[in-house]
């Protein structure tokens, strides 16, 4: 059984789904559990229609509610007591405590895994709140069988913050299905794009955490500093309308796409991805722009070093627009760099970052685990 908060469009979304789609029928059987999103958010499933089991939960989504939390909880038990499943896979925060003590109480012999997708550890909560949700965390860990970390940093965050023990702890990197890509001459004509622009891609959610502000920092040093460059930006949030309307009333050269499916296509068209996050866990859309051939700018936050070798692939920054608008300035400069960096970054991502090999490890996590629990019931 999967369990997710929600299937919001994203990096969970993804792994989960393909992990759905992916796992041999002839071994397993699974379930999905999820709640639903919020009204700015896109629903994952919707644009991605598949034919696995899924159940839904009302009230299992982003929000916390004791009451909505509580129904979920007792839904959630009797999902488990009707599906007897031998492991229970939690994704996200609020799914992966739920899941993981509604497991333990419908059946203490099943077997619980928790996907660490990032962390909450800095840059979402006042401290107090954190201390709590390290106390908590630390609670899960003890009763989970195992625990998977998206990339190294995240796992030595976790263990540096004393959640779970080492031998506890996979890193399985993610593996999206590969997009279709196409010429950037094709891509452009398809979007309606200029053919002559420089385009700085990012795709994401528009929230606090990802720092949009430092979006409208770079399009501000853009528009003085080099007119022939833009930033193309595709995903939607919270904080959309305002860096919108904010973009619109300086007239910065920014161009907004919306939540969009054709991620293939808008990767082709452009020329390097960006991300200005204060944390992150192993961002996905990274990946999809290295198997791309797109080179890099990141601050260096979470996991992103797993997938961007600084001075190979792209250029890890400080959390500050000043370092990301230096990284920029200096790709842009340098179009053998450019290339040089993308072609090494689509050769790392081919040989780290496939499907088969994130499906393969989770097959043989699963088998491993439930080898040793047949292993306990014959003793």
């Amino acid at each position: 059984m999967q369990v997710i908060a929600r299937m919001n469009v994203g990096g969970p979304a993804v792994i989960v789904t393909e992990l759905m789609k992916g796992l041999n029928p002839a071994n397993f059987q699974a379930v999905l559990v999820t709640g639903y999103c919020a009204e700015d958010e896109a629903e994952y499933l919707e644009e991605n229609k598949q034919n696995f089991s899924v159940s839904r939960i009302t009230g299992l989504g982003r929000s916390v509610s004791f009451f909505q939390d509580l129904k979920s909880f007792i839904s959630l038990v009797r999902l488990i007591r009707e599906f007897k499943p031998d492991i229970i896979h939690t994704h996200t925060a609020k799914a992966g405590a739920l899941g993981r003590i509604a497991g333990l109480i419908a059946s203490p012999r099943i077997k619980l895994i928790h996907t660490f997708h990032g962390h909450l550890l800095q840059g979402y909560f006042a401290p107090w709140k954190t201390k709590l949700i390290v106390y908590i965390e630390r609670c899960l860990a003890y009763i989970s069988t195992e625990l998977i970390a998206v990339g190294n940093e995240v796992k030595r965050d976790l263990l540096h913050a004393k959640i779970g023990i080492s031998k506890k702890y996979s890193v399985i990197f993610p593996g999206p299905e590969e997009l279709e890509f196409q010429s950037k001459v094709s891509a452009r004509k398809d979007l309606g794009l200029e053919q002559g622009i420089t385009y700085i891609v990012f795709v994401g959610r528009l929230a606090q955490i990802k720092r949009p502000d430092r979006l409208i920092d770079i399009a501000r040093h853009l528009k003085t500093d080099n007119p022939g460059v833009k930033l193309l930006i595709v995903g939607a949030g919270e904080k959309y309308v305002e860096t919108q309307d904010l973009a619109k009333s300086e007239s910065l050269p920014m161009e907004f796409l919306g939540w969009r499916n054709d991620i293939g296509c808008i990767l082709s068209a452009s020329d390097i991805a960006i991300l200005c996050s204060d944390n992150e866990g192993i961002p996905l859309t990274l990946i999809q722009a290295s198997q791309a051939g797109l080179p890099i700018v990141s601050t260096n936050v979470g996991s992103v070093s797993d997938i961007v070798v600084d001075g190979k692939t792209g250029i890890l920054t400080k959390v500050s627009s000043n370092s990301l608008i230096q990284a920029l300035a200096e790709l842009i400069s340098d179009p053998k760099k450019m290339a040089s960096f993308g072609q090494a970054g689509k050769e790392r991502a081919t040989t780290l970052f496939s499907l088969q090999g994130m499906i393969n490890a989770h097959e043989n996590l699963y088998s491993q685990i439930i080898t040793k629990k047949n292993s306990a019931k014959s003793i």
